[in-house]
């Protein structure tokens, strides 16, 4: 599979722990920055840019982090065809993949340790959307990015 990852300064640590788990579980990855914890830097930037490869098919799914996880998923889901979930245990990140067909993960890179991240990104990373009746929900959520009213 290949992920995109990317963080603001404050998640910048913890996006280092997720890479080396992504790439020793096989999968290729594609930093999209920020390349330092040191310097204060936007955000929006580094989520944008690793949506858009979600959005775009030139990554399977994502993993963004900055200090809450709130920040970036809020940005991330500004893009169409992305479904963000701010993931705070490896069961939301589960349900998000299996209801949701969540695309994209946020992690808080000042509340999870490196173990509850690993939990998470790996959970997200290996469940598959179940559809049957979800695939109905994720079709409202596409309509309404499209502006229609449901």
């Amino acid at each position: 599979m290949r992920v995109a990852i990317g963080s603001d300064h404050a998640g910048y640590d913890l996006k280092e722990v997720v890479g080396p788990i992504l790439r020793e579980a096989g999968h290729e990855v594609v930093d999209v920055g920020t390349n330092s914890g040191e310097e204060s830097v936007d955000y929006p930037v580094y989520a944008s840019r690793a949506a858009h490869l979600v959005a775009g098919g030139e990554a399977d799914r994502a993993v963004i982090v900055c200090g809450s996880g709130v920040g970036v998923s809020i940005a991330a889901n500004k893009i169409d065809g992305i479904r963000a979930v701010n993931g705070h245990d490896a069961e939301e990140a589960e349900m998000s993949r299996r209801h949701n067909d969540a695309n994209v993960l946020t992690l808080a890179g000042r509340r999870l340790s490196d173990d509850q991240a690993k939990q998470i990104v790996d959970t997200f990373l290996t469940t598959d959307f179940e559809a049957g009746r979800h695939e109905r929900r994720v079709a409202e959520i596409a309509e309404l990015e499209r502006g229609e009213d449901l």
